[in-house]
C-alpha cells in the first residue's frame, strides 16, 4: 500500500458526497483532479471502491469499510495537530454542533466572539430538522446541539439562550384588524405546516391540541425558508419563528395578525447529553457563553424585544 493522506481525504468527501463534482467543489479541486485521486486510491485495492450504475456514483459495500477506515486514520491525524497547537497555548480541535432549522438565525450569534477568540478551532455546525438534531445528540456525534423544544426521555443538560416567539403571519395582500382575534381565525384559514420531526411543527400541533383547534393544513415544507416564500407568494399562513422573518416584517412584505394568546412562546437552549465529559474546547465554550450571554442577546437581538 502507497496510498496519501490526500488520497484518503479525497476518497472520504466521495463517500460522503456520492459524488466527484460535489467532493471536487468540497475540496476545492477540479473534477479531473479528483477522478484521478480516486483512480490512483482504487489502483492499490483489487476490489472496487465505487461503481457507476446509469450515470451515478454508488460507494460499494468494501468502499464503505475503506471510507470508514479512512476517516479513523485523518481523526488521528488531526489529534496530532491538535496537540501540536495545544503545547503552542492555542486552544484547537474540532467543534461540533447541530441545530434545528430556524436556530440558525440565532447560534451563530452567540458563536461568533468565541470563534474569534480561538481561531485554531475547526467548527461543524450542522442545521437540519429537530429529530435528526437529537439523533445525533443521542448517538453522541456532536458536542452540542441547539433546540426549542427540550427533549422528552433524553437525559441532557442545558444553557437557555434566548426566547423563541412564533406568531400567525401572513402577506401584506389582506387587511386584517389590528384588534386581537379570537383563535377561532386559525380554523378558518389555510395554514402552511413545517415537516414532521420540525420543532416548530411540534410546538404548532402541540398548542392546537392544548386549545382544541382543528385546522386545515394546506401545505408541508420542509424549510423555514420555504414556508417563508410560501406565505409571501400568498399561498397561505402560517405560525412562524420572530427570529427568522426580521427582514421581511421591516419591510413590509409580510405582517403579523394579532392574536389572542399569542406569541406562543418557548427558548432556544443549547443542550448535551448529561454526564459528558467535554473536552477543552466544550468547557471553553460552556465558560464563553454563560459569561457573555447577556451581552450577545442585548447587541444582537434588542430589536427582538420590539414584537
Amino acid at each position: 500500500m502507497n496510498y496519501t493522506l490526500h488520497q484518503l481525504v479525497v476518497f472520504s468527501i466521495i463517500a460522503k458526497t456520492q459524488s466527484i463534482t460535489k467532493a471536487a467543489e468540497e475540496l476545492n479541486l477540479t473534477q479531473p483532479a479528483v477522478s484521478i485521486q480516486l483512480k490512483n486510491f482504487q489502483d492499490q485495492f483489487e476490489l472496487p471502491l465505487t461503481e457507476i450504475i446509469g450515470r451515478k456514483l454508488f460507494v460499494t459495500d468494501f468502499g464503505k469499510e475503506i471510507a470508514a477506515a479512512a476517516n479513523n486514520i485523518l481523526e488521528e491525524v488531526y489529534a496530532i495537530n491538535y496537540k501540536t497547537q495545544a503545547y503552542k497555548g492555542l486552544l484547537s480541535g474540532k467543534l461540533k454542533i447541530a441545530v434545528v432549522s430556524t436556530g440558525i438565525y440565532v447560534m451563530p450569534y452567540f458563536l461568533e466572539g468565541f470563534m474569534q477568540k480561538h481561531p485554531e478551532i475547526e467548527l461543524s455546525l450542522d442545521v437540519t430538522n429537530k429529530a435528526k438534531v437529537l439523533e445525533s445528540l443521542e448517538n453522541n456525534v456532536i458536542d452540542f446541539a441547539m433546540v426549542s423544544v427540550l427533549p422528552e426521555n433524553m437525559a441532557i443538560e442545558n444553557i437557555q439562550l434566548l426566547q423563541n416567539k412564533l406568531y400567525l403571519v401572513n402577506n401584506t395582500t389582506q387587511t386584517f384588524q389590528q384588534k386581537k382575534h379570537n383563535l377561532s381565525i386559525l380554523e378558518k384559514m389555510p395554514l402552511i405546516f413545517r415537516e414532521q420531526g420540525s420543532g416548530t411543527r411540534l410546538t404548532m400541533e402541540m398548542f392546537f391540541e392544548k386549545k382544541q383547534l382543528q385546522v386545515k393544513q394546506k401545505l408541508e415544507l420542509t424549510s423555514n425558508e420555504a414556508v417563508k416564500q410560501a406565505v409571501l407568494a400568498g399561498l397561505g399562513s402560517s405560525i412562524m419563528p420572530l427570529i427568522g422573518i426580521k427582514n421581511e416584517l421591516l419591510n413590509g412584505s409580510l405582517q403579523i395578525i394579532p392574536l389572542q394568546h399569542f406569541p406562543i412562546i418557548t427558548n432556544w437552549q443549547l443542550i448535551w447529553l448529561k454526564g459528558k465529559k467535554h473536552s477543552a474546547i466544550g468547557k471553553a465554550l460552556l465558560h464563553y457563553i454563560n459569561c457573555e450571554k447577556e451581552k450577545i442577546i442585548k447587541k444582537y437581538f434588542n430589536w427582538y424585544e420590539q414584537f
